[in-house]
């Protein structure tokens, strides 16, 4: 590196003649600043690396350190400020290639939904948006996706203004693809099986809305807690009653269903309630919520009257679905959380290629357990 020449000045500092030689005085120690920035710092002159050192810790300790609570920045201040996300292709670290999802996940809201007797709720909904991202463009400006989801966040939400929210993003960040899913745990009154007390049980649903080359795909995903009795523990039992009048119980558990169905986009409208009463008809042995003892014995007869596989399951709802023709594609992975054994009974089963895919994610049935 080339030495600099410094001109040394006497001790005696000269005097500041006007305002303009305050401002020219003060440009020079800015593009000092600067150059001392960009110059490497390895540098083998060592009185150069001091002094480049010196300019830092100058520079340092004239930062103001009070926030300035009073400071509004205008129109071109804010045309100033750097955005390192939408730079040129250069600055693509890695391998510039496309990436398909790139957003944010769980931002939280409250949203309305309407219930089948056409009533609002408010619910708590964590929110997942992601879109597309070309090989050629460094980044997105993730507060978009936000800013993008607030302006339809005030309407009851449907599938209709989820799509709108999509297209607002899409639109904002020059993307080709782009989806949005909503979590949220949905409340239904229930009533016990004999004492007809009521309750709330809560379901966790999750909408999606996903828009890739220009199609679009509505899903609902529910997970469907229910009671599953071994039939073949049920038949054991029964053995050592009758062979050697031993009292014996089936095993049974807490069992999860999760549930993903594209809707068929020729129907406006299709309930969560009726997801839930479809998953009802095929397993009839959803827990309760409020009982009594002769609810609880209503319970032991209906599990008896229903012993089930985890293979018989995902068939069982696998029949519904394929009769309810607001729905295309599905998915269902069921997990039955053994008490008999240290381990689970899963089964998957898919319709339609929405779903079809040839890797399960490691923490899949993980992700099953449900917590009351």
């Amino acid at each position: 590196m080339r030495g600099i020449g410094l001109t040394v000045h006497s001790p005696k500092i000269e005097s500041v003649q006007s305002t303009e030689d305050i401002k020219d005085s003060l440009n020079v120690l800015k593009k000092i600043q600067k150059l001392s920035s960009k110059l490497d710092q390895s540098t083998s002159d060592s009185n150069l690396s001091d002094i480049l050192t010196e300019i830092q810790t100058l520079s340092s300790k004239s930062l103001k350190t009070t926030y300035p609570s009073n400071f509004i920045p205008n129109e071109d201040y804010l045309k100033t400020m750097p955005d390192i996300q939408n730079g040129s292709a250069s600055l693509i670290r890695g391998s510039k290639q496309r990436i398909q999802h790139v957003g944010i996940s769980n931002f939280r809201l409250p949203v309305s939904f309407k219930t089948k007797n056409l009533s609002s709720i408010s619910l708590e909904t964590s929110v997942t948006g992601s879109v597309s991202l070309e090989a050629n463009k460094k980044g997105v400006n993730m507060s978009r996706i936000m800013r993008s989801f607030y302006k339809t966040s005030e309407e009851t939400f449907s599938f209709d203004v989820i799509t709108k929210a999509i297209s607002l993003y899409k639109k904002d960040l020059d993307s080709f693809d782009a989806r949005i899913q909503m979590k949220f745990s949905f409340p239904i009154k229930i009533t016990s099986l004999r004492s007809k007390l009521e309750g709330y049980q809560y379901y966790d649903i999750a909408l999606e809305v996903v828009d890739f080359d220009d199609i679009t795909k509505r899903i609902i995903h529910l997970d469907y807690i229910y009671s599953s009795t071994c039939p073949c523990s049920l038949e054991l039992a029964e053995h050592a009653r009758s062979s050697r009048n031993q009292l014996a119980t089936p095993h049974s558990q807490r069992s999860v269903a999760r549930i993903s169905a594209e809707i068929n986009p020729n129907f406006s409208t299709f309930w969560f309630e009726d997801l839930v009463e479809l998953c009802r008809e095929a397993v009839p042995t959803e827990t309760q919520v409020m009982v009594k003892r002769e609810d609880e014995q209503a319970f032991a007869e209906l599990n008896g009257s229903n012993p089930i596989f985890v293979e018989d399951a995902v068939r069982s709802f696998a029949q519904k679905l394929s009769a309810e023709p607001r729905i295309n594609d599905y998915r269902i992975i069921a997990s039955h959380q053994e008490s008999l054994h240290s381990h689970d009974a899963i089964s998957v089963l898919t319709e339609g290629k929405t779903f079809k895919q040839d890797s399960l994610d490691p923490n899949t049935f993980k992700s099953l357990f449900h917590i009351g």
